[in-house]
């Protein structure tokens, strides 16, 4: 599991970057995509749900139903990804777990993870998920 993000956060990713790799746009199956990742298919179908709810994926029921993205894959970034599963915790909250940490009111560790996270967000924010796919070297993403 990641240091950072969550396992549902973690399987969102792997999921949204397999939807970005389909050219054609044509919808996929919960079941192509739970035997490609190797993810349990009802907490996919869960994760699948909330990314429909959030905006980032549209799905259709029946035969030819399935998942796509609702926007081309170089404009949606991982940031966008991580806030609609775990929200944005990691980038207003405090390290510690203090709730009144700030510039006024800083703990011992603010000033550090100040540093990484805002270097963190930069990156997250940086990549897109397209772009992503198409770097990965996992064979579940070489089409």
């Amino acid at each position: 599991m990641s240091i950072l993000f969550s396992r549902r956060c973690e399987y969102a990713i792997q999921a949204v970057m397999y939807l970005s790799l389909n050219d054609d746009h044509a919808k996929l199956s919960i079941r192509e995509l739970t035997q490609q990742l190797s993810i349990p298919h009802p907490f996919l179908a869960k994760i699948l749900q909330d990314l429909t709810r959030k905006g980032l994926l549209e799905s259709q029921k029946g035969v030819k139903g399935g998942f796509t993205l609702t926007r081309a894959p170089h404009e949606i970034t991982l940031l966008q990804i991580i806030e609609a599963v775990d929200g944005d915790g990691f980038i207003h909250n405090c390290v510690l777990g203090f709730e009144k940490c700030d510039e006024n009111n800083p703990c011992v560790l603010h000033d550090h993870w100040k540093v990484f996270r805002d270097t963190t967000v930069n990156m997250l924010a940086s990549k897109s998920i397209g772009q992503m796919a198409r770097e990965t070297k996992k064979p579940q993403f070489i089409l």
